[in-house]
C-alpha cells in the first residue's frame, strides 16, 4: 500500500464525548472498510475525539468482525460545549474550542484526507470548521429525531447533511435541508447477527421448567445506568419478578442502589442485575422479549433491528433538549413503543405498561411495528456507499 497508489485514500472520522456518538461512528467505519475491501481499494481510517474521557479508549479497542481495528489512528483535540443556557462556563469553554480547532487545523494538514465524516457531539463542530477552511468534503450526520446545535453548526460545513428520520428535515435551516439525506441511524454490525441461544446462555437460563413461559424484560439504563429507571425497577421488584424474567443493567455508578432490594424466593431466582454489559449486549437483547431503557438513538434503533417491543422513560427536564422525548413519540406513534414520560414515569404507569406486554400477541404486535421502522436497512452500509462514492468517484448522492 502506497501513498502515491490512486486507489490508496485517507477518511477522518469527528465525534465523541458520549458512546451515543462514538459507536454509530465505529458501524460506518466498519461498513467503509468493509466495502474498500470489496472493492479493492486502500484506506486508512482516521479518529478525532476528546483528548479527555472515553473517546480514545472506545474507538481503540473496537475492531471490526474480522479482529481488526476500526480506526487506524486516534487524534485527541480539547473540546468543550456551548450550552443553551447562561452559565460562566460558556466562556471558558470558548478558549476549549479554539484551541480544538486549531489542533484539528494541524491534524488536518498532517493527515491531508479525502473526506471528513462527522458523528456529532461538540469535539465534532472544531474539525468541520477546519475542514471547510482547508477544503475538505464534510458529512455529518444527526441520530436524533431532532437535530442538535452541534448537527446545527456543522452543516454549514457539510456537503450533505445525514438524518436518521424523513421527519428530521423539517427541522433543519433551509440551507440545511436542500442537503439532507435520510439513511437512518447506523447500528453496529454486532446487532444484525446476534444469537437469542447465546443470550440465554450468558443469563443462564436453560430449559428448565422454572423459566418456561416466563418473558425476559431486560432493563437498559446506558452504561453509566439511569436512576430513575433503576428507582422504577426497585419499586416494582416483587412485582417484577413474578411475571418475568428481570435481567438489570444498572450502570456501575448504581450498583449499591440495585442492591438495596428484597431478597425474596422471586428476586433470588429471575432477578439477574449486571453492573454493565457489553460484548454480549446485542445477544442479551436478542434474548429479551421486552426491553425497557431511555429513548436515546442508538438504544431505540438497536431495538428496532432486533424487532423488540420496548418501553421508553426518556429523560426529561433542563438537562436535557427534549430529543430523547421526541426519539420516543417518534417510536410510540409507529406502534412500536409504549413511553412514561415526565408525570407519567411511574411505578403504577410502569405495571400497566408491562401488564399489557404479558399479553404474547400484543408484545407481537409492538415487535412487528418495531422491526417495519428498520426492515431492509443498513443506515452503516448507506453511509459508507455514500462516502465511498464521494471519495472514489467524485460523487454527490
Amino acid at each position: 500500500m502506497k501513498k502515491h497508489d490512486s486507489d490508496f485514500k485517507k477518511i477522518v472520522f469527528a465525534g465523541g464525548g458520549t458512546g451515543g456518538h462514538i459507536y454509530p461512528g465505529l458501524a460506518v467505519c466498519d461498513a467503509f472498510r468493509k466495502l474498500c475491501e470489496e472493492q479493492g481499494k486502500s484506506v486508512q481510517i482516521c479518529w478525532i475525539g476528546n483528548s479527555r474521557g472515553m473517546d480514545r479508549n472506545i474507538v481503540s479497542k473496537n475492531v471490526d468482525s474480522s479482529g481488526r481495528q476500526s480506526a487506524d489512528v486516534f487524534y485527541g483535540i480539547p473540546s468543550g460545549k456551548l450550552r443553551r443556557y447562561v452559565s460562566f462556563r460558556n466562556f471558558l469553554d470558548l478558549f476549549k474550542i479554539f484551541a480544538g480547532f486549531i489542533a484539528s487545523l494541524f491534524i488536518l494538514i498532517k493527515v491531508k484526507p479525502d473526506v471528513l465524516f462527522s458523528k456529532g457531539g461538540f469535539v465534532s463542530v472544531p474539525p468541520c470548521i477546519a475542514a471547510k477552511i482547508l477544503g475538505i468534503p464534510v458529512y455529518t450526520h444527526e441520530c436524533d429525531f431532532t437535530p442538535g446545535l452541534a448537527t446545527k453548526i456543522n452543516s454549514r460545513s457539510a456537503e450533505k447533511v445525514l438524518v436518521s428520520y424523513e421527519e428530521t428535515e423539517k427541522y433543519l435551516s433551509g440551507t440545511a435541508r436542500a442537503k439532507a439525506v435520510v439513511t437512518g441511524n447506523p447500528v453496529r454490525p454486532v446487532f444484525y447477527s446476534a444469537s437469542a441461544e447465546r443470550g440465554r446462555d450468558f443469563l443462564n437460563l436453560d430449559d428448565s421448567e422454572m423459566y418456561k413461559g416466563r418473558p425476559i424484560l431486560f432493563v437498559q439504563g446506558g452504561s453509566l445506568g439511569a436512576r430513575q429507571i433503576n428507582s422504577l425497577v426497585q419499586e416494582n421488584l416483587e412485582w417484577l419478578c413474578e411475571r418475568f424474567i428481570v435481567v438489570h443493567q444498572t450502570g456501575a455508578a448504581n450498583t449499591d442502589q440495585s442492591a438495596e432490594v428484597p431478597q425474596s424466593e422471586a428476586v433470588r431466582n429471575f432477578y439477574r442485575p449486571y453492573a454493565f454489559i457489553y460484548r454480549e449486549m446485542p445477544d442479551v437483547m436478542a434474548a429479551s422479549d421486552i426491553i425497557l431503557s431511555r429513548a436515546g438513538a442508538n438504544s431505540i434503533w438497536e431495538s428496532s433491528v432486533l424487532g423488540k417491543p420496548v418501553i421508553l422513560v426518556p429523560l426529561c427536564g433542563s438537562g436535557t433538549r427534549g430529543d430523547q422525548e421526541d426519539n420516543a413519540g417518534y417510536f410510540e406513534k409507529a406502534g412500536a413503543a409504549v413511553v412514561l414520560a415526565r408525570e407519567n414515569a411511574t411505578a403504577e404507569k410502569l405495571r400497566s405498561a408491562l401488564e399489557l406486554m404479558l399479553d404474547e400477541s400484543r408484545r407481537k404486535e409492538f415487535a412487528v411495528h418495531s422491526s417495519a421502522l428498520s426492515e431492509g436497512k443498513n443506515p452503516a452500509e448507506k453511509i459508507a456507499a455514500i462516502l465511498f462514492d464521494k471519495i472514489y468517484s467524485g460523487g454527490n448522492k
